[in-house]
């Protein structure tokens, strides 16, 4: 597989809205009881290509919350959204979770199942299609989702790189 060039940005002076995606309750038997615990996965995005994902352990869930957005504040990239779509079509995947992601005409809004739709409204991406396959393991539907996100390449970049004009890529 190619090796993924990932656009990292600073959460600085961004202001980003954050969605929690999933919330899991864990369970611990100990000779005391049950120790409950709490996981969250959460996706952070300005909705203008700056998207981040990330995961909260802890015994509340508002503090797993919370955690989950730190992460996920370090997790930032960007994504190239070019009016409302993606550039490309673009298959990832991780863990048993592969999706695939599809650019749309303008209008179509974005079909996607319940972690990929957080994962693209977050990233600023308006119409787009989406198709998740095998797992629908939140956390890996999320990652896959990202990684899919971060093998999109520009149209000016790919011009460079085969030295064409930008005319010739768009007009075939």
């Amino acid at each position: 597989m190619s090796k993924v060039i990932v656009n990292k940005v600073k959460a600085g002076d961004l202001e980003l809205k954050e969605k929690v995606v999933a919330i899991n309750r864990v369970v611990k038997t100990t000779k005391g009881g049950r120790a409950f615990s709490f996981s969250a996965v959460v996706v952070v995005g300005n909705e203008n290509g700056v998207v981040g994902h990330g995961l909260g352990k802890a015994k509340e869930v508002q503090q797993a919350i919370a955690k989950g957005i730190e992460d996920a504040k370090k997790n930032l990239i960007k994504v190239p959204v070019m009016k409302g779509t993606i550039p490309h079509d673009q298959l990832a995947k991780e863990g048993a979770s592969k999706v695939l992601i599809k650019p749309a005409a303008h209008g179509t809004g974005v079909i996607a199942g319940g972690s990929m739709r957080a994962v693209l409204e977050s990233a600023g991406v308006t119409d787009v299609l989406a198709k998740s396959l095998g797992s629908a393991n939140p956390h890996n539907v999320v990652r896959a989702t990202f990684k899919a996100l971060a093998l999109l390449r520009e149209p000016i970049a790919v011009s460079k790189v085969r030295s064409l004009g930008l005319k010739k890529v768009f007009n075939g």
